[in-house]
C-alpha cells in the first residue's frame, strides 16, 4: 500500500526518524501542530501484523508512506 502527498516532503536523513514517537519532521514542526504519534502508531500496528512500513521522497515534492503486511501470519511454534 502506498499513501502519497504533494507537500513539502521529508528530508532524506529524517525518513526513518518520522516513525519515532513524538518526532516531527523539521519541515513541519512549526506548521502541523501535531504530536508526532501518528506514524509511530502505524508502525506498531504494522509490526504486530508482521509487516514493514517505510517512507520515500517523491520526485519533485511530497512524500510517500508505504507498508506491506503478509497475507498469512507466520505459524506459531
Amino acid at each position: 500500500m502506498r499513501v502519497s502527498d504533494e507537500g513539502i516532503g521529508i528530508s532524506g536523513d529524517e525518513l526513518d526518524q518520522v516513525f519515532d514517537k513524538f518526532y516531527q519532521s523539521s519541515g513541519s514542526r512549526t506548521q502541523s501542530g501535531g504530536t508526532g504519534l501518528g506514524l509511530a502508531i502505524c508502525r506498531e500496528i504494522i509490526d504486530l501484523h508482521h509487516g514493514r512500513i517505510w517512507a520515500e521522497n517523491n520526485a519533485g515534492k511530497g512524500t510517500s508512506i508505504l507498508f506491506e503486511v503478509p497475507r498469512q501470519l507466520p505459524l506459531r511454534d
